[in-house]
């Protein structure tokens, strides 16, 4: 029986229902966000309009655990792999062993240092940065008279390419025609610890105007210690990812959250499910899909409005 295996890490844990259809689709993503969560979903819409099985699994960013999920699903004979994987270099190897074994590797988010995967998906990661640079670019010339003391919450141990990609490229856009000085570079990407490592960053730089967060946890933590800081008003954040909290952040009278510039993740996780679909089939897929990024600010209620309807549609 032939079948088809996606693997998106969102769900905590493995679940592999005893019957399988024709056809069964897994995703492995590498943690529990919202944009993670709408990835998923747009996987299990693809997967359902396709009438395929739907399996998920999560990696919690544990290579051991991201490992044991490939080579289980590997074991019961699947035809392809979706996955966001956690290491460009140290996930080739399980991959590999997919690969030869006769699966399809769909890679979407992040992806490999090789040629295994037979099709890519995600966002231009400089556009991420640059299109949030642009909205902070505005915000230190109108409302801090061209002068910005920043610091930055990446993910340089998670993703060092992708980190660097929507850190650098902010840092490029906003210290166009305006005075920057970068105060404090941090790693912090669960929202948990952003909010510790955010707030650690504040005492030590009282002076600090702006915090930029490279996605969505990052961007939820700097707001919360901004605020558990009582610094509304005075430090504005900047983020990465577009969902319900941060645009209910954005909108919130206290000021903090100015703008951040969303990914497509049920887009996203549609395409990846169908290309993987596809590939198990025999067809052609294409090598690399970027899906466009939005800028929203606090400056264009309209905008978030009809963004945040279309992510309750689909909630």
């Amino acid at each position: 029986m032939k079948r088809l295996l996606m693997t998106a890490a969102v769900a905590a844990g493995l679940a592999l229902p005893a019957a399988a259809q024709d056809l069964t689709v897994a995703g492995i993503v590498f943690q529990q966000d919202q944009f993670f969560r709408t990835i998923q979903m747009g996987m299990e819409k693809a997967a359902a309009d396709a009438g395929v099985e739907f399996l998920s699994g999560s990696s919690e960013s544990l290579p051991d655990k991201e490992i044991g999920l490939i080579d289980t699903y590997v074991a019961r004979g699947v035809d392809a792999i979706v996955i966001s994987p956690i290491s460009a270099d140290a996930s080739i190897p399980a991959l590999q062993r997919a690969v030869d074994a006769g699966v399809q590797v769909v890679t979407y988010n992040s992806t490999i240092n090789s040629d295994l995967p037979v099709s890519y998906l995600n966002s231009n990661q400089r556009d991420l940065g640059t299109s949030t640079g642009q909205m902070a670019a505005a915000f230190v010339k109108d409302r801090l008279g061209g002068t910005a003391r920043i610091g930055t919450l990446g993910f340089k141990a998670l993703l060092p390419e992708i980190s660097a990609d929507r850190v650098d490229s902010f840092i490029e856009e906003v210290s166009k025609g305006n005075t920057i000085e970068i105060v404090a570079q941090q790693d912090a990407w669960l929202a948990d610890k952003a909010v510790q490592v955010a707030g650690d960053m504040i005492t030590a730089n009282p002076e600090m105007t702006i915090i930029y967060a490279a996605n969505e946890g990052g961007t939820v933590g700097a707001v919360q210690a901004v605020r558990n800081a009582g610094k509304q008003g005075q430090i504005f954040v900047f983020g990465i990812d577009g969902t319900l909290q941060l645009l209910d952040f954005m909108a919130d009278p206290d000021d903090v959250l100015q703008a951040v510039t969303a990914q497509q993740p049920f887009v996203m996780g549609e395409m990846a499910v169908t290309n993987a679909i596809k590939a198990a089939k025999g067809e052609a897929v294409e090598k690399t899909v970027i899906v466009p990024v939005l800028g929203l600010s606090r400056s264009d209620p309209a905008a978030a409005a009809e963004f945040r309807a279309g992510l309750e549609a689909i909630q």
